[in-house]
């Protein structure tokens, strides 16, 4: 049976020595040769078929990566697997020892559309395919049709309550169909909205008041909080409504990234889609006139099954559950270690589902190096990363 792994990492801020990307921060040529490094050597540990990146300001600099990561693993296979002189080569440990180089392997690059120039540069995203692509990678940011959310007047109250409308996202949303053997499974990386406040500076001041911390002004720092989840959940939904309309179409989904909120935080569930209620039949029908007017037995079944048929699953949550093992983390931010990054499946994968494409087998986490500027004893945070690496182990079935 074919395997494959797909893997989420975030690079924290990739781009080329002396290049400003944000204010007063860049590498140094020898700062920038030790973060290629790292990174080399997190992806020679990942050998993962599939890897989607977050926060690459430059293709350039990450295809510098990956070869350096392929130089590495032809040396590691050199090292490590016997030639065909020797008759033992073909036994499986050496298989299992090598690492596929990414020589051939396909790069799709998606710049952010809102990155500009020394100090104020602003991520994109990328992803690295051995197995290639199906078509022409997609990328959504600019929004063709801005989304509007209105919200509904409270109670007693007549007229709306306002509405906030979202016309880019923060960061692109990269999208990509990647064959597996006669199987394409579209595959969604994203990087929703930071969990930093946004604050606005009034016109002719030079930053905003909030953000004087000598001056600290904890309710308008709540309202940058505010500000940055409701974008946060927006970008979400919007991804929502591409992950739905690709299952609609029968299509294997996963989705991955960095959502910056863990699973059971509001822009996740809205990616996943909602729970299905355990009794719908137990429910008040929507248009109910009588307190006996619930659902019946085979709407509840339609309703659930219309439920379960475009949610996603956590990888990590379906391995945990599987092998019984601790929680894993992937990001430390403000010194809190949390699950931030997330590889979610649609039904096509699930143990449950008679008729998935395939099985997921392990899921391993890169992260016994998380740190962040937090901690004293990590002045060279910005080298490595804050997030660990995370990757789905799959087997297709036949």
């Amino acid at each position: 049976m074919t395997e494959f792994t797909i893997a989420s990492f975030n690079v924290k801020n990739l781009i080329g020595p002396d290049r400003e990307y944000y204010r007063f921060q860049e590498y140094t040529p020898e700062e920038y040769a030790w973060k290629k490094d790292w990174m080399a050597e997190q992806l020679l540990a990942l050998d993962a078929d599939v890897v989607g990146f977050q926060e690459i300001f430059e293709e350039e600099a990450l295809r510098d990566v990956v070869a350096e990561a392929s130089r590495r693993a032809h040396a590691h296979n050199k090292a490590t697997i016997p030639d065909e002189g020797k008759r033992y080569h073909r036994k499986v440990i050496f298989r299992k020892l090598g690492v596929d180089p990414w020589d051939n392997a396909a790069l799709a690059f998606a710049p952010n559309v809102a990155d500009a120039g020394p100090g104020e540069r602003r991520p994109g995203l990328a992803v690295l395919s051995r197995l290639g692509f199906v078509g022409e990678p997609e990328v959504v940011q600019d929004l063709a049709e801005p989304v509007t959310i209105p919200f509904p007047a409270l109670r007693g109250l007549e007229g709306e309550a306002g509405s906030y409308t979202l016309t880019r996202l923060s960061r692109p949303i990269l999208k990509v169909r990647i064959p597996v053997d006669g199987q394409v499974v579209t595959l969604f990386n994203c990087h929703l909205k930071s969990k930093l406040g946004e604050f606005i500076t009034p016109k002719g001041a030079e930053f905003a008041p909030e953000e004087d911390l000598t001056r600290y002004d904890p309710v308008g720092r709540a309202l940058g909080s505010l500000r940055s989840a409701v974008r946060r959940m927006a970008e979400a939904w919007v991804l929502r409504k591409l992950i739905v309309e690709e299952i609609r179409k029968g299509n294997p989904v996963v989705a991955l990234g960095d959502f910056n909120d863990g699973e059971h935080a509001v822009s996740s569930e809205i990616i996943c889609g909602e729970v299905p209620f355990k009794n719908y039949a137990w429910m008040l029908r929507h248009d109910a006139e009588a307190r006996i007017d619930r659902y019946s037995a085979d709407q509840n079944k339609a309703i659930t099954e219309a439920v379960e048929a475009v949610r996603l699953r956590s990888a990590e949550k379906l391995f945990v559950r599987k092998s019984l093992r601790d929680m894993v983390y992937t990001s430390s931010f403000g010194g809190v270690y949390e699950s931030i990054d997330q590889i979610l499946l649609s039904r096509h994968f699930h143990p449950e589902n008679e008729g998935r494409v395939a099985d997921m087998t392990y899921f391993s986490v890169l992260n016994d190096h998380i740190t962040d500027g937090s901690h004293p004893e990590a002045p060279y945070n910005k080298l490595a990363s804050d997030h660990g690496q995370i990757m789905a182990h799959f087997q297709l079935r036949e």
